[in-house]
């Protein structure tokens, strides 16, 4: 299996770019369907929680939903270590094509799944089921995706091309809420808790078929000898590598926590906190999360000019002064447009982590560990930190202890940038050469 070449330090043909952007292209594709498909999931649960938790209590069946939902979260880092494995030993391009086709899968077959009214207590189960692979698919498809946009990219660009994935991410969430909205309008309530929810589960299933046209063309970018190394998708040739996976997990412990804080959560706090109707601070934040997904290029190509290195001390620096004055400024802001200025400034500052997530951690492991290094660690992060950001946030909120939720999040932010410092220089000594 031939290597690409894209990567190399050779100047760029107007062909190679063509091919970068085709691959960028396909690998983002799929990646904005598998969060389109665990976006919706928790969009649409407020219409089918009774179809599969019939209580006749209505906190109860989400409370279900919900459960459901963290299991789906939680089967992250078995999907970080399944995908990772199966990238490094057997490519990016299989572990890509087999992640979307689960999330496919899932996807079909919760669009189609009978009703507890149908099958009884079989009906949960097959949901559950569902969303576990759902979880193993977006947990193995983060290590994998960031690992090949990196190793794709043109050196010189690698921070342009890179950014793309947080821009599908996003995107996902975007049009899983769109997609929502859409059928609000278009359906009656009645509509939507008899049928209409399964639209988008069905139409989630469609886009990752799409995804997998696209992907089938990818380029691979290992190498046959990479890939049959002996330490290749191992746990034990990724503790070859204690520094690196120590650096992963210190950068996504305070990036998660502060991407789900200043995203997901938000809209919550402009509620509770800011004292906003919810309807003026979710077309706030949607509003704020397209510019936000505009940010990811403009600040992957700033890392281009000025080291991954420095934007990550940058990133951590300044969301550890900035995150305690912002959130008790933006409690205080009754102006909706003094709102969205703040939570953009805030969501730039988040953006020189974003842009290069995937990027600066695929530079810390050689190609026979580097996407179960990226993505193995990754996951438990996220699952312990950012996963649990909302949670946390609500249950100091409603002890009157909200203080405590912005100084843990400053702490994190703290930890980043102390790892920022004290890590080699990818630009010198990284894996991928700029």
């Amino acid at each position: 299996m031939k290597a690409n070449t894209l990567a190399s330090n050779a100047m760029p043909t107007s062909a190679d770019t063509r091919r970068t952007i085709r691959a960028i292209v396909g690998a983002s594709a799929g990646n904005m369907v598998e969060w389109f498909d665990f976006f919706i999931y928790s969009f649409c649960s407020l219409y089918f929680a009774h179809t599969f938790f019939p209580s006749g209590n209505r906190t109860t069946e989400l409370l279900n939903t919900a459960g459901v939902f963290a299991t789906g979260f939680m089967m992250r880092p078995v999907g970080g270590w399944l995908f990772g494995r199966l990238a490094d030993r057997h490519g990016r391009r299989k572990a890509m094509l087999t992640s979307v086709l689960m999330m496919c899968g899932g996807s079909l077959a919760i669009a189609v799944l009978p009703t507890y009214e149908q099958i009884g207590v079989a009906a949960p189960a097959f949901l559950l089921v569902a969303r576990c692979i759902q979880g193993l698919s977006v947990g193995g498809e983060y290590g994998t995706s960031a690992t090949y946009m990196s190793e794709i990219a043109q050196a010189g660009r690698r921070g342009f091309f890179a950014s793309f994935q947080y821009v599908t991410i996003i995107a996902g969430q975007i049009a899983a809420l769109i997609v929502v909205v859409l059928l609000q309008q278009f359906l009656s309530h009645a509509q939507l808790v008899s049928w209409g929810w399964r639209i988008p589960f069905a139409m989630g299933g469609v886009g990752a078929l799409v995804a997998v046209y696209l992907r089938r063309s990818l380029e691979e970018t290992t190498t046959a000898r990479s890939q049959h190394n002996a330490q290749a998708g191992t746990l034990s040739g990724l503790a070859m590598h204690k520094r690196a996976v120590a650096t992963v997990i210190g950068f996504t412990a305070g990036g998660s926590l502060a991407f789900y804080t200043f995203t997901t959560y938000m809209q919550k706090y402009l509620v509770n906190s800011a004292g906003m109707s919810a309807r003026t601070a979710s077309g706030l934040m949607t509003v704020a999360l397209f510019a936000y997904m505009a940010m990811q290029p403009i600040f992957g190509a700033l890392s281009d000019r000025i080291g991954v290195k420095r934007s990550m001390i940058l990133f951590g620096v300044l969301a550890t002064l900035g995150t305690v004055p912002f959130l008790n400024a933006l409690r205080t802001v009754s102006n909706p447009y003094e709102a969205f200025a703040l939570i953009v400034l805030a969501l730039a500052v988040l953006s020189l982590y974003t842009s290069i997530s995937g990027l600066i951690k695929a530079e810390l492991f050689p190609s026979e560990v580097r996407a179960l290094g990226v993505g193995l660690p990754y996951a438990l992060a996220n699952a312990i930190f950012g996963g649990t950001a909302e949670f946390a946030a609500l249950y100091l909120k409603a002890r009157d202890a909200e203080q405590v939720f912005f100084w843990y999040v400053t702490a994190l932010c703290a930890i980043v940038a102390l790892v920022s410092f004290l890590m080699r220089d990818p630009a010198t000594n990284g894996y991928l050469r700029r």
